[in-house]
Protein backbone atom coordinates (compact mmCIF):
# COMPACT_ATOMS: atom_id res chain seq x y z
CA UNK A 1 0.00 0.00 0.00
CA UNK A 2 2.98 2.35 0.74
CA UNK A 3 5.33 0.90 -1.26
CA UNK A 4 6.26 4.02 -3.10
CA UNK A 5 7.77 5.39 0.31
CA UNK A 6 10.15 2.28 1.48
CA UNK A 7 12.81 3.00 -0.87
CA UNK A 8 13.05 6.15 0.94
CA UNK A 9 13.82 4.48 3.99
CA UNK A 10 17.53 3.03 3.01
CA UNK A 11 18.33 6.79 2.34
CA UNK A 12 17.47 7.55 5.83
CA UNK A 13 19.24 4.68 7.15
CA UNK A 14 22.83 6.31 5.29
CA UNK A 15 21.89 9.64 5.96
CA UNK A 16 21.38 8.95 9.80
CA UNK A 17 24.09 6.78 10.70
CA UNK A 18 26.71 7.83 8.37
CA UNK A 19 28.88 8.70 11.45
CA UNK A 20 27.74 6.40 14.08
CA UNK A 21 30.43 4.74 16.67
CA UNK A 22 31.37 1.56 16.46
CA UNK A 23 32.04 -1.11 19.78
CA UNK A 24 35.42 -1.94 19.89
CA UNK A 25 35.33 -5.75 21.18
CA UNK A 26 39.15 -5.86 22.42
CA UNK A 27 38.76 -5.84 26.55
CA UNK A 28 42.21 -4.09 26.98
CA UNK A 29 40.53 -0.89 24.87
CA UNK A 30 38.09 1.35 25.79
CA UNK A 31 34.76 0.68 24.57
CA UNK A 32 32.27 2.98 22.26
CA UNK A 33 28.29 2.61 21.80
CA UNK A 34 26.15 4.83 20.07
CA UNK A 35 22.08 4.00 21.07
CA UNK A 36 20.06 5.12 17.86
CA UNK A 37 17.08 7.20 18.96
CA UNK A 38 14.82 9.05 17.07
CA UNK A 39 14.32 13.35 16.03
CA UNK A 40 15.83 15.90 18.75
CA UNK A 41 11.67 16.91 19.47
CA UNK A 42 10.67 13.18 20.44
CA UNK A 43 11.30 11.47 23.15
CA UNK A 44 13.76 8.64 21.99
CA UNK A 45 16.60 11.36 21.90
CA UNK A 46 16.74 12.06 25.20
CA UNK A 47 16.26 8.59 26.56
CA UNK A 48 18.92 7.68 24.52
CA UNK A 49 20.97 10.65 26.15
CA UNK A 50 19.25 9.90 29.83
CA UNK A 51 21.41 6.00 29.45
CA UNK A 52 24.53 7.67 28.11
CA UNK A 53 24.68 10.37 31.19
CA UNK A 54 24.66 7.68 33.65
CA UNK A 55 27.08 5.51 31.29
CA UNK A 56 29.39 7.97 30.68
CA UNK A 57 29.15 9.36 34.24
CA UNK A 58 30.73 5.82 35.54
CA UNK A 59 33.13 5.50 32.51
CA UNK A 60 36.29 5.29 34.77
CA UNK A 61 35.06 1.89 36.09
CA UNK A 62 34.35 0.03 32.94
CA UNK A 63 35.59 1.67 30.10
CA UNK A 64 32.52 2.47 28.13
CA UNK A 65 31.55 5.19 26.31
CA UNK A 66 28.52 6.31 24.95
CA UNK A 67 26.98 8.51 22.49
CA UNK A 68 23.23 9.27 21.05
CA UNK A 69 22.77 9.32 17.29
CA UNK A 70 19.30 11.40 16.04
CA UNK A 71 17.93 9.24 13.16
CA UNK A 72 14.50 8.66 11.28
CA UNK A 73 13.52 6.39 13.89
CA UNK A 74 11.88 2.88 15.28
CA UNK A 75 12.58 1.10 11.91
CA UNK A 76 15.92 2.36 10.83
CA UNK A 77 17.42 1.61 14.37
CA UNK A 78 16.32 -1.72 13.94
CA UNK A 79 17.38 -2.04 10.61
CA UNK A 80 20.79 -0.85 11.31
CA UNK A 81 20.90 -3.17 14.32
CA UNK A 82 20.85 -6.13 11.69
CA UNK A 83 23.89 -4.90 9.42
CA UNK A 84 25.74 -4.11 11.92
CA UNK A 85 26.18 -0.16 11.93
CA UNK A 86 24.51 0.45 15.36
CA UNK A 87 25.27 -0.94 18.71
CA UNK A 88 21.89 -0.18 20.44
CA UNK A 89 19.03 1.42 19.40
CA UNK A 90 15.58 2.41 20.75
CA UNK A 91 12.47 0.94 19.30
CA UNK A 92 8.71 0.70 19.86
CA UNK A 93 7.73 -2.95 21.29
CA UNK A 94 5.78 -3.53 17.84
CA UNK A 95 8.46 -3.12 15.17
CA UNK A 96 10.94 -5.13 17.70
CA UNK A 97 8.33 -7.86 17.59
CA UNK A 98 8.18 -7.71 13.82
CA UNK A 99 11.85 -7.58 13.54
CA UNK A 100 12.69 -10.50 15.87
CA UNK A 101 10.17 -12.65 13.85
CA UNK A 102 11.16 -11.75 10.45
CA UNK A 103 6.70 -10.40 10.02
CA UNK A 104 4.84 -7.58 8.35
CA UNK A 105 5.91 -6.17 5.07
CA UNK A 106 8.41 -3.74 6.72
CA UNK A 107 10.86 -6.66 7.44
CA UNK A 108 10.13 -9.91 6.13
CA UNK A 109 12.24 -9.02 3.19
CA UNK A 110 14.94 -9.15 5.96
CA UNK A 111 14.15 -12.54 7.38
CA UNK A 112 14.44 -12.89 10.79
CA UNK A 113 16.86 -10.97 12.83
CA UNK A 114 17.02 -13.80 15.74
CA UNK A 115 20.43 -12.49 16.97
CA UNK A 116 18.38 -9.44 17.98
CA UNK A 117 18.33 -8.72 21.99
CA UNK A 118 16.61 -6.72 24.24
CA UNK A 119 18.10 -4.75 26.95
CA UNK A 120 15.33 -2.98 29.20
CA UNK A 121 11.94 -1.65 28.22
CA UNK A 122 10.93 2.23 28.72
CA UNK A 123 7.96 4.54 28.64
CA UNK A 124 4.37 3.34 26.97
CA UNK A 125 3.89 5.65 24.10
CA UNK A 126 0.45 6.40 23.03
CA UNK A 127 -0.74 6.67 19.04
CA UNK A 128 -1.22 10.05 19.24
CA UNK A 129 -3.57 12.14 16.53
CA UNK A 130 -3.24 15.96 16.10
CA UNK A 131 -5.95 17.49 14.73
CA UNK A 132 -6.65 21.84 13.90
CA UNK A 133 -9.46 22.68 15.46
CA UNK A 134 -10.44 24.06 12.04
CA UNK A 135 -10.38 20.61 10.50
CA UNK A 136 -13.39 19.23 11.36
CA UNK A 137 -11.90 16.34 12.87
CA UNK A 138 -13.22 14.45 15.49
CA UNK A 139 -12.34 11.09 15.40
CA UNK A 140 -10.32 9.13 13.45
CA UNK A 141 -12.58 8.25 10.61
CA UNK A 142 -12.56 11.96 9.92
CA UNK A 143 -9.24 11.49 9.10
CA UNK A 144 -10.61 10.09 5.56
CA UNK A 145 -10.56 13.43 2.76
CA UNK A 146 -8.14 15.68 4.87
CA UNK A 147 -4.36 16.49 4.70
CA UNK A 148 -2.77 14.14 6.99
CA UNK A 149 0.70 13.39 8.03
CA UNK A 150 1.83 10.17 8.36
CA UNK A 151 5.42 10.14 9.15
CA UNK A 152 8.69 9.75 8.29
CA UNK A 153 10.08 6.85 6.55
CA UNK A 154 11.62 4.84 8.78
CA UNK A 155 9.76 6.01 12.04
CA UNK A 156 7.51 3.97 14.67
CA UNK A 157 5.05 6.70 13.08
CA UNK A 158 4.80 5.62 9.91
CA UNK A 159 5.14 2.25 10.47
CA UNK A 160 2.43 1.85 13.24
CA UNK A 161 0.23 4.07 11.00
CA UNK A 162 0.34 1.19 7.96
CA UNK A 163 -0.93 -1.21 10.63
CA UNK A 164 -4.09 0.77 11.31
CA UNK A 165 -4.57 1.47 7.84
CA UNK A 166 -4.88 -1.68 6.84
CA UNK A 167 -7.13 -2.13 9.40
CA UNK A 168 -9.36 0.39 8.34
CA UNK A 169 -9.12 -0.77 5.13
CA UNK A 170 -7.46 2.42 3.75
CA UNK A 171 -5.41 3.32 1.30
CA UNK A 172 -3.13 6.68 0.38
CA UNK A 173 -6.29 7.99 -1.77
CA UNK A 174 -8.61 8.40 0.82
CA UNK A 175 -6.60 11.54 2.61
CA UNK A 176 -6.57 14.51 0.46
CA UNK A 177 -2.90 14.71 0.92
CA UNK A 178 -0.79 12.04 2.56
CA UNK A 179 2.52 13.64 3.83
CA UNK A 180 5.90 12.03 5.56
CA UNK A 181 6.93 15.22 7.74
CA UNK A 182 9.25 14.38 10.26
CA UNK A 183 8.73 15.15 14.18
CA UNK A 184 10.34 18.38 13.62
CA UNK A 185 8.32 19.51 10.86
CA UNK A 186 4.37 18.09 12.57
CA UNK A 187 4.09 21.10 15.07
CA UNK A 188 5.05 24.11 12.31
CA UNK A 189 3.05 22.07 9.39
CA UNK A 190 0.04 21.88 11.91
CA UNK A 191 -0.07 25.39 12.56
CA UNK A 192 0.95 26.83 9.44
CA UNK A 193 -2.19 24.79 7.88
CA UNK A 194 -0.10 22.86 5.52
CA UNK A 195 -2.01 19.73 7.29
CA UNK A 196 -4.70 19.04 9.11
CA UNK A 197 -3.51 16.58 10.90
CA UNK A 198 -0.63 14.55 11.90
CA UNK A 199 -0.16 10.47 13.66
CA UNK A 200 2.97 10.46 16.13
CA UNK A 201 3.58 7.33 18.46
CA UNK A 202 5.19 8.91 21.63
CA UNK A 203 5.43 8.98 24.86
CA UNK A 204 3.84 11.74 27.00
CA UNK A 205 4.52 14.69 27.64
CA UNK A 206 6.37 14.89 24.08
CA UNK A 207 7.51 18.31 22.94
CA UNK A 208 6.33 18.39 20.04
CA UNK A 209 2.80 17.92 21.19
CA UNK A 210 3.55 20.82 23.96
CA UNK A 211 4.59 22.72 20.69
CA UNK A 212 1.36 22.40 18.81
CA UNK A 213 -0.71 22.60 21.44
CA UNK A 214 0.63 26.25 22.77
CA UNK A 215 1.39 27.47 19.41
CA UNK A 216 -1.76 26.99 17.96
CA UNK A 217 -5.52 25.93 18.34
CA UNK A 218 -5.26 22.07 17.75
CA UNK A 219 -6.63 19.06 19.75
CA UNK A 220 -5.87 15.34 20.41
CA UNK A 221 -8.32 13.03 18.71
CA UNK A 222 -9.10 9.82 20.73
CA UNK A 223 -7.96 7.03 18.29
CA UNK A 224 -10.02 3.65 20.13
CA UNK A 225 -12.20 2.67 18.33
CA UNK A 226 -13.83 -0.78 16.95
CA UNK A 227 -10.91 -1.38 14.52
CA UNK A 228 -8.21 -0.66 16.95
CA UNK A 229 -9.74 -2.05 19.48
CA UNK A 230 -9.43 -6.11 17.37
CA UNK A 231 -5.59 -4.93 17.27
CA UNK A 232 -5.05 -4.59 21.09
CA UNK A 233 -7.15 -8.31 20.98
CA UNK A 234 -5.16 -9.35 18.61
CA UNK A 235 -1.39 -8.79 18.69
CA UNK A 236 0.14 -8.84 22.60
CA UNK A 237 2.43 -5.89 21.50
CA UNK A 238 -0.14 -3.41 21.91
CA UNK A 239 -2.15 -2.00 24.60
CA UNK A 240 -4.96 0.43 25.74
CA UNK A 241 -3.58 3.40 26.42
CA UNK A 242 -4.10 7.12 27.85
CA UNK A 243 -2.78 10.64 27.24
CA UNK A 244 -3.51 12.30 30.86
CA UNK A 245 -5.81 14.66 31.38
CA UNK A 246 -4.30 18.28 31.92
CA UNK A 247 -0.64 17.84 30.63
CA UNK A 248 -1.62 20.18 27.66
CA UNK A 249 -3.41 23.00 26.95
CA UNK A 250 -7.14 22.14 25.67
CA UNK A 251 -6.23 18.71 27.07
CA UNK A 252 -9.10 19.13 29.82
CA UNK A 253 -10.05 15.25 29.91
CA UNK A 254 -8.20 11.75 29.73
CA UNK A 255 -8.09 10.99 26.05
CA UNK A 256 -7.95 7.16 25.09
CA UNK A 257 -6.23 5.39 21.89
CA UNK A 258 -3.44 2.51 21.79
CA UNK A 259 -0.23 2.22 22.46
CA UNK A 260 2.94 0.47 22.76
CA UNK A 261 6.85 0.11 24.77
CA UNK A 262 9.38 2.15 23.94
CA UNK A 263 12.28 -0.75 24.23
CA UNK A 264 16.23 -0.92 24.20
CA UNK A 265 17.51 -3.01 22.05
CA UNK A 266 20.80 -4.50 20.73
CA UNK A 267 22.91 -7.38 18.80
CA UNK A 268 24.69 -10.56 20.21
CA UNK A 269 27.29 -9.47 18.60
CA UNK A 270 27.92 -6.56 21.08
CA UNK A 271 30.07 -7.76 23.67
CA UNK A 272 28.19 -9.37 27.29
CA UNK A 273 30.83 -6.38 29.86
CA UNK A 274 29.81 -3.77 27.06
CA UNK A 275 25.57 -4.13 28.25
CA UNK A 276 26.34 -5.57 31.52
CA UNK A 277 27.94 -1.97 32.41
CA UNK A 278 25.52 0.17 30.51
CA UNK A 279 22.49 -1.36 32.16
CA UNK A 280 24.48 -1.52 35.86
CA UNK A 281 24.82 2.38 35.36
CA UNK A 282 21.66 2.81 34.87
CA UNK A 283 20.19 0.53 37.76
CA UNK A 284 22.70 1.23 40.23
CA UNK A 285 21.47 4.66 39.99
CA UNK A 286 17.92 4.55 39.01
CA UNK A 287 16.31 7.15 40.68
CA UNK A 288 18.22 9.74 39.28
CA UNK A 289 17.50 8.05 35.64
CA UNK A 290 13.63 7.93 36.55
CA UNK A 291 14.80 11.75 36.96
CA UNK A 292 15.77 12.93 33.70
CA UNK A 293 12.55 12.85 31.59
CA UNK A 294 9.24 13.18 32.80
CA UNK A 295 8.24 10.17 30.71
CA UNK A 296 10.28 7.94 33.09
CA UNK A 297 8.56 8.79 36.48
CA UNK A 298 6.73 5.79 36.43
CA UNK A 299 8.97 3.23 35.50
CA UNK A 300 9.83 0.00 37.83
CA UNK A 301 12.91 -2.06 37.73
CA UNK A 302 10.83 -5.39 37.70
CA UNK A 303 8.42 -4.33 34.70
CA UNK A 304 11.83 -2.86 32.68
CA UNK A 305 13.22 -6.27 32.57
CA UNK A 306 10.38 -8.84 31.85
CA UNK A 307 7.68 -6.50 29.88
CA UNK A 308 7.33 -6.01 26.12
CA UNK A 309 10.37 -7.71 25.14
CA UNK A 310 10.19 -10.33 22.36
CA UNK A 311 13.84 -10.82 21.50
CA UNK A 312 15.73 -12.68 23.96
CA UNK A 313 17.60 -10.34 27.02
CA UNK A 314 21.16 -10.13 25.99
CA UNK A 315 23.27 -12.33 28.12
CA UNK A 316 25.15 -9.04 29.60
CA UNK A 317 22.46 -7.67 30.62
CA UNK A 318 20.46 -11.37 31.96
CA UNK A 319 23.68 -11.55 34.55
CA UNK A 320 23.23 -8.33 36.07
CA UNK A 321 19.49 -8.64 36.69
CA UNK A 322 20.38 -12.15 37.86
CA UNK A 323 22.55 -10.67 40.57
CA UNK A 324 19.85 -8.24 41.49
CA UNK A 325 17.43 -10.63 41.47
CA UNK A 326 14.72 -8.96 38.80
CA UNK A 327 14.70 -12.33 37.36
CA UNK A 328 15.24 -15.54 38.28
CA UNK A 329 18.12 -17.87 36.65
CA UNK A 330 15.58 -20.07 35.32
CA UNK A 331 13.13 -17.31 33.64
CA UNK A 332 14.88 -17.77 30.28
Amino acid sequence: MLSKYKSTIGIFLLAGLSTAVFAQSDPGMSSAVTIGTGGVTGVYYPAGGAVCRLVNRTRSEHGVRCAVRATGGTVINLKALQTGDLELGLAQSDWQHHAYMGTSDTFASDGPDSELRSVFSLHSESFTVLARADSGITSLDDLKGKRVNIGNPGSGQFATMQVLMEAKGWELDDFLEARTFGPVEQASALCDNRIDATVYTVGHPSGVVQEATTTCDVHIIGAYDEQVRSLVEEHSYYRISSIPAGIYKGNAGEIYSFGVVATLVTHSRVPDDVIYALVKAVFDDFDTFKGLHPAFAELVPEAMVREALTAPLHPGARRFYEEKGLILPEDR
